[in-house]
């Protein structure tokens, strides 16, 4: 498959996404700049990556002024015509704007910028918690009842916070997103959206390759991911 990453203004986790598909992961990956208006080359099987950073400044709200960028049309028609697509971070913010990806990414609970290593579970995970870094201001989920349980229902719910052994607790939840959610995805399950950034954990040089297993696990060794048993809750 090929993966191709686009870049808005403000995009800042654009190459080391370039950099753990091509050299971690043994990727093809192509660059894709905001006023693209097509997706020339790419096959359903290929996934189109919306990378962390603060597009536009993040002016508005986060993701607010991307989602009108002429490329978010052609990812839109990609992602109707059953592509693949990954937001990271404030892709995941684009994503929720763009309505590809329900619900919104609020003020962290602390009012506070939050740069550090947490705890996830969910997709590959193999039963165990996956150490994947954050670095945001507004990555607090949020939507209403109705939208969170059809998620639960429908196993959109792809990861959660949780502590190191695993465990999805209140206190494992780093910026009170609803339901402890870490990531999402769309009912046809090729649209997803994640806060924390799996690409920054894929080099064996930096000692954490948690990161390899997510990418490999949604895209590259797997066609989708399934609903799978939800890990253990303790007082959500």
């Amino acid at each position: 498959m090929k993966f191709g990453v686009v870049v808005f203004p403000g995009s800042n986790c654009d190459r080391d996404m370039q950099g753990a598909l091509e050299q971690d992961l043994g990727q093809e990956v192509v660059m894709l700049w905001h006023k693209d208006t097509r997706l020339t080359g790419f096959e359903p099987a290929d996934c189109i990556v919306l990378p962390g950073g603060f597009s536009y400044g993040d002016y508005l709200r986060c993701g607010a002024i991307a989602r009108f960028s002429p490329i978010m049309q052609a990812v839109t028609r990609f992602a109707a015509d059953g592509g693949k697509v990954l937001g990271v971070c404030n892709g995941f913010q684009i994503l929720c704007e763009s309505h590809l990806l329900p619900g919104a990414l609020l003020r962290n609970a602390n009012q506070q910028f939050i740069s550090k290593n947490i705890y996830l579970r969910g997709e590959g995970d193999q039963g165990q918690a996956l150490k994947i870094p954050i670095a945001h201001g507004e990555g607090r989920y949020y939507a209403d009842d109705k939208t969170l349980d059809e998620l639960e229902a429908n196993g959109q719910v792809i990861y959660r916070y949780s502590n190191e052994q695993g465990l999805v607790t209140p206190d494992a939840n780093p910026n009170g997103s609803f339901r402890n959610i870490a990531g999402i995805c769309n009912k046809t399950r090729n649209v997803f959206g994640m806060m924390p950034h799996p690409e920054r954990a894929c080099s064996r040089e930096l000692g954490n390759i948690d990161g390899e297993a997510i990418l490999r696990t949604l895209f590259i060794d797997s066609k989708a991911p399934s609903a799978q048993q939800k890990p253990a809750l303790a007082n959500i």
